[in-house]
């Protein structure tokens, strides 16, 4: 899918390929309602003709947050620019050679960070164009965190303004506009990217992806279990019974839960993909 910007410039992705076009107000469109709402309020402000909504694809979404996206720009009146690396965050683990973690993002580094980062400086202009991301007042530390990585950019959360809600208003107010909210939230998930997977989740974001989607948990074991024979004790979540921190594989929780063993049940973890990067990359970058 492709509108808007990349069927002007085909080569969007490069910079060095593609003059600023000195866009006005970009919204990072994610697929969650947050996102959604934010492009709402930025539309209802400037005009659906002074906004572009970016999705950046990572190729494991869930079905249903395309029919999501279809639905919300059908609403908003503007059309969706999709970019993409073309690779998943297995393939990205694959051929970097290397397992992601919560401290080394790998797929939302290249597949998100990156992308999202190129197509800026292609299109945009630092101090003129201004740039919206879908996070609400409970995560404002986390524009401040954006606002530090990126401090050319002007770069708003409407979210974080008033009228404040939260994540089931949000819900709320897209059932009453006749749009029904990703399944993923239905299906108890904080978000609603990578298809319920997320190298940043914990032994209760896996256990509950384990109940609900079986078959897609295998699917990612599997793909766990692939690179651990390629790289050897490697994994993507960690234990830490007793004070030690040891390797936690999806297969290992899996026969756990099955035994009827005990789990972190106060592990999500985060995802915050587009955002943020893990301590370790800003440490690296001051």
């Amino acid at each position: 899918m492709m509108t808007g910007l990349q069927e002007r410039c085909p080569a969007a992705l490069h910079a060095a390929h593609c003059s600023a076009l000195s866009l006005s107000h970009v919204v990072s469109f994610s697929g969650g309602a947050c996102s959604f709402w934010a492009a709402a309020r930025v539309v209802e402000r400037y005009g659906k003709e002074n906004v572009t909504l970016l999705f950046a694809d990572t190729k494991m979404e869930d079905e249903d947050l395309y029919r999501f996206m279809r639905d919300a720009v059908q609403y908003l009146g503007v059309p969706l620019t999709t970019i993409a690396d073309g690779r998943t965050p297995w393939q990205v683990f694959s051929d970097e050679g290397m397992m992601g973690n919560s401290r080394v993002d790998l797929c939302s580094r290249i597949l998100k960070r990156e992308l999202l980062d190129r197509w800026h400086r292609a299109a945009c202009l630092e101090m003129t164009s201004t740039l919206y991301v879908g996070i609400d007042w409970t995560e404002e530390h986390r524009l401040h965190r954006l606002r530090d990585r990126k401090p050319g950019w002007r770069i708003e959360a409407p979210m974080c303004e008033a009228p404040l809600w939260d994540k089931c208003r949000m819900t709320d107010e897209l059932r009453k506009i006749g749009i029904e909210p990703p399944r993923l939230y239905k299906l108890g998930f904080p978000h609603n990217n990578c298809g319920g997977f997320c190298i940043k989740a914990g032994q209760a974001h896996f256990a509950h992806l384990l109940k609900v989607m079986p078959e897609r948990y295998a699917q990612h074991e599997a793909n766990e279990e692939a690179m651990r024979a390629r790289l050897g004790d490697v994994s993507v979540m960690k234990d830490r019974r007793g004070g030690k921190t040891a390797t936690l594989t999806m297969k290992m929780l899996r026969e756990r839960l099955e035994r009827g063993e005990s789990f972190d049940r106060s592990e999500w973890g985060g995802c915050g993909c587009a955002i943020d990067a893990p301590q370790e990359q800003n440490e690296k970058a001051q």
